[in-house]
Order: structure tokens, then sequence, then C-alpha cells
């Protein structure tokens, strides 16, 4: 099914979380138990409404419905929704910082079909037009196959905290 890349608006931000929830719920089923992924929502995982007020958040929309989004991110802050507490959005240089790709989530009945590539060039592309040469994420362990794809390196899995007595891996990635 086809699909049109356009800016997240604040209008789309409850579409948004639903599709978080169920990408990571379903998606990330196979790497993580429910207890990682329902602690992540609560923090790692959701909408930065920065990224949208900053106009670098994308959605993919087919039928009137939010198939796919992620964005990328000139602040400092490298992963997160807003209630994630290690915010920082301090802004990055492009001539030393790497641009944070940020918080890709695609609806799992339209998985595997390039939503998440088109919305990472897209990002990558607008990056790059505003001075960006290299770009870095904390990637899922889902999505840890679409960035190796795409030309990201992994460094080492770390474990980060999502709720008393629970860990989530995550892995980060650059490329450039």
């Amino acid at each position: 099914m086809p699909y049109a890349l356009r800016p997240a608006t604040h209008a789309d931000r409850d579409a948004l979380q639903l599709l978080i929830a169920r990408s990571a719920r379903e998606l990330s089923a196979a790497d993580y138990r429910p207890e990682q992924i329902e602690g992540a929502l609560r923090g790692a995982f959701g909408v930065d409404t920065q990224l949208i007020d900053d106009g670098t958040y994308f959605v993919a929309e087919s039928g009137g419905h939010l198939v796919g989004c992620g964005g990328w991110s000139l602040r400092r802050t490298l992963f997160g929704g807003d209630s994630h507490s290690e915010r920082n959005a301090g802004e990055l240089d492009p001539r030393t910082d790497a641009a944070k790709i940020r918080a890709f989530f695609v609806d799992p009945d339209h998985a595997r079909q390039g939503i998440g590539r088109a919305l990472l060039e897209r990002c990558e592309a607008e990056a790059r037009a505003r001075g960006f040469t290299r770009f870095e994420l904390m990637g899922t362990l889902p999505g840890v196959r679409l960035y190796r794809a795409l030309g990201y390196v992994a460094g080492e899995p770390l474990r980060y905290a999502v709720a008393p007595d629970v860990t989530i891996e995550f892995v980060p990635m650059q490329k450039g």
C-alpha cells in the first residue's frame, strides 16, 4: 500500500502514541519481555514533542492512518519521549556533533515494506541539509537490523533501567 511522508504535527500526538505502543508491543516481542516493553513505553519510547516543534519528526501516512514515524534531532537528547527524565535540549554543532536519529516505529501491519528506510533516508537528507555529516542513535534490538542494513555500525550493547529491577538492552550505533 502506498504511503506519503510528511512532518508530524501536534495534532498527530495521540495517534503517534498509539502507533508507538502497538509497534513496540508487537515488533519487539521476539527481543524483549513484556515488562521490558511496558517499562520502555513509560519513558524510553514515546512521542518527543521537541522533535515536532523543531520540524524534524516525520510520519508515514497511508489511507488516512499513520503507519510509521521517525525523526532526527539537532538537540543533545539521544532517545526518549516527553516523559523521559534524561533530556537535554541543548543544540548540537553540525561541525563537531552527530545528528541524533530518533524514535522510529512502524505499524506491524506495514512492517518490512520500506517505511523505516524511507523515513531514515528523509531524516539523513534533512540533517545533511543542515550541515550534519555524521549520525548516531540508540537502537532497539529489532531496529538494529534496519540500521545495520543502512550503514550504521553497532557499538557495545548497554542495559538501561526502565522500571525498578527491569532493564532493557539498547545498542548505540553510528554512521559517517
